[in-house]
């Protein structure tokens, strides 16, 4: 099959769904026998998300291969079942460092280093590079159309139709259709006005994908068609759903016919349709009748997008306990922590950075071991509960991280001795997937069902095997090991208390749910109904 390419891009506002859309259109193609790739394309000048605030980019998603990247790729990553890799993640700061570097060498002979043809050269040699092992590449560009700094993304990619050819190139548009409230209408002008701007740059979408809170009549759609120049039936509704029935957007495209449409233009027959599994998931969802809650404590709670690869985790550990999943965020700074815990059926204790909320993470995990809740710390919040056991059942006073207190007299988290000789932050930390051989007999061995397990890690401090023996004799169990390095502890005398260094959350899928996420939210049920 000659390769074709799928462009999606963004108007109006920003948020509004690009990652689930991109890898809705990748998993309807995928389902017609298809094999499709996908490249996330973010304007900014970072290199990558990795010294951004949670804040400022949400969270921060890690491929097996190290990457620190945007949280879209989880999107395709769930959706497609398939790995990503730093290939699939391109930004500004990374085309920029590229392109000076060879100017630094004299790569380029003398010439003059300018947006065109250099850098849309080479965002279009990225894309490119993407396509090799795919049929179909999605690329999605982040931001808005008319934001300056996705400009020289948007001409990259309209000279990909002249350079690949009409049949081989299609451009998707996604949009909003505001509801005014006051005139109870659905506006199209900023629709217009969007696809007016792409159409500025050269661009002309095929595919208008509209964002909105109400059904699409048949006027709006014959409206959208009109002004914006696409065939009626290229008007396609994504109407709003609630975050944890996002895996109905596939089905809810495929039903207006958007794989056909795709196909069609792209001069591509498959009869082909394998979606049983991902239909009978979403349609068993609305059959569950239990509910049950579980706390994220950390200190992002104001910022849901900054735990998505974990409320993913859930979402799908419900589907595999025919559960649906309340997630209760609590802020590790709040005052009243025991208040906030005190009906939960499990708490996850997240990673993160920096010292501020460190203490009532300490907290947390010392809620849930003194009361038997079951726990799931991850990364810091692995060394959150190792910290609290140090301190509070192993007598060691102001045990800490020297990330938080390098004064510390009992630093049972501290650097590895290649970690202290680094000095720039950026890319430097244990990054992407390593082994771990998990002990017998362990609830996280019992879980997994495997000696030999693979996780994705994001961090760089280490549980301190300086105190590993004193921990160990108090009741600390160490589950999992990777050339020495503790990756897994538990505690002997919990019911189900597990913490790992890594992110098991980055490898949850919908039809494959995390097993430690599936045994949390299990044991969160029995002990919910052993509380009633």
């Amino acid at each position: 099959m000659t390769k074709k390419f799928i462009f999606v891009t963004g108007g109006v506002v920003s948020s509004l769904g690009k990652g689930i859309t991109t890898a809705s259109i990748g998993i309807l193609l995928k389902s017609k026998g298809i094999k499709v790739n996908v490249l996330k394309m973010d304007p900014y000048l970072n290199v990558d998300p990795g010294t951004m605030s949670p804040y400022q980019h949400g969270e921060v998603f890690v491929t097996e291969d190290g990457a620190e990247a945007d949280l879209d790729l989880g999107y395709y990553e769930r959706f497609l079942d398939i790995n990503m890799y730093k290939k699939n993640n391109v930004t500004t700061g990374q085309i920029y460092e590229t392109i000076l570097m060879r100017e630094r060498r004299g790569d380029y002979l003398g010439k003059t280093i300018q947006v065109i043809p250099h850098v849309t050269n080479e965002i279009k040699a990225r894309i490119s590079k993407v396509s090799e092992d795919s049929d179909i590449t999605i690329v999605e560009l982040g931001g808005t159309v008319g934001d300056i700094e996705g400009l020289p993304f948007l001409e990259a990619i309209r000279q990909f139709k002249i350079d690949k050819g009409r049949d081989n190139v299609l451009y998707i548009h996604l949009t909003l259709i505001p509801y005014i409230q006051t005139a109870e209408e659905l506006k199209t002008k900023p629709t217009q006005q969007s696809v007016g701007k792409l159409r500025e740059i050269g661009i002309e979408p095929d595919i208008i994908i509209a964002r909105t809170e109400k059904p699409l009549t048949n006027e709006i759609k014959s409206k959208i068609s009109l002004f914006c120049n696409v065939k009626k039936e290229a008007v396609i509704e994504e109407i709003d759903v609630g975050a944890g029935n996002i895996y109905a957007i596939p089905l809810i495209l495929r039903e207006q016919g958007l794989d056909k449409i795709i196909l069609r233009c792209l001069k591509i027959f498959s009869k082909k349709q394998d979606m049983h599994n991902w239909k009978k998931l979403v349609e068993s969802k609305k059959s569950f009748k239990k509910k049950v809650e579980i706390a994220i404590a950390g200190k992002y709670t104001g910022l849901k997008d900054a735990y998505k690869s974990i409320c993913s985790a859930l979402v799908h550990a419900g589907f595999a306990n025919k559960v649906n999943v309340k997630i209760k965020y609590v802020d590790a700074e709040s005052n009243s922590l025991g208040d906030d815990l005190k009906d939960v059926g499990g708490v996850i204790l997240p990673g993160g950075f920096g010292e501020r909320g460190i203490e009532g993470k300490i907290d947390v995990a010392k809620y849930a071991r003194e009361n038997n809740i079951p726990f799931l710390g991850i990364c810091l919040g692995m060394q959150c509960a190792v910290i609290e056991f140090a301190r509070n059942v192993c007598g060691m006073k102001n045990a800490n991280s020297t990330e938080f207190n390098p004064e510390t007299p009992y630093p049972v988290i501290d650097l590895l001795p290649l970690q202290r000789k680094i000095k720039t932050k950026g890319g430097t930390m244990r990054l992407g997937s390593y082994p771990c051989v998990l002990s017998e007999g362990t609830t996280a061995y019992n879980s997994y069902k495997s000696k030999k397990i693979s996780e994705r890690h994001r961090h760089r401090y280490e549980f301190n095997n300086k105190y590993k023996k004193k921990l160990v004799s108090k009741g600390l169990l160490i589950a999992g090991q990777y050339n020495g390095l503790v990756e897994v502890v538990e505690l002997k005398e919990h019911p189900w208390f597990v913490a790992t260094q890594y992110h098991p959350e980055f490898k949850s899928r919908p039809l494959n749910p995390h097993p430690l996420f599936k045994g949390l939210v299990k044991e969160a049920i029995e002990y919910t109904n052993g509380r009633k």
